[in-house]
C-alpha cells in the first residue's frame, strides 16, 4: 500500500484568511511606509506586523483545528 503524500493544511487556511485582515495589515504598511527614511534604526513596525500575522493565527485556528484528527 502506497502511502498517501500529506499536504500542510495551514498555509492554505493562511491564504484563505489573509483578506480578512486586511485593517491590520494596511496598518503595517502604513508603518512601513511611515518610517522608511528611518536611518537611525530606532523606528520599527513589529508591533503592527504581529498584529497582522496574530489576525492570520486566530482566523486559521478556527478552521484548522476542525480539520485535525
Amino acid at each position: 500500500m502506497a502511502e498517501e503524500e500529506l499536504v500542510d493544511q495551514k498555509k492554505h487556511f493562511e491564504e484563505a484568511s489573509k483578506p480578512k485582515c486586511v485593517k491590520t495589515l494596511l496598518q503595517y504598511e502604513g508603518c512601513v511606509k511611515r518610517i522608511e527614511g528611518d536611518e537611525s534604526g530606532h523606528k520599527h513596525c513589529t508591533g503592527q506586523y504581529f498584529d497582522y500575522w496574530s489576525c492570520i493565527d486566530k482566523e486559521v485556528s478556527l478552521k484548522l483545528f476542525t480539520k485535525l484528527k
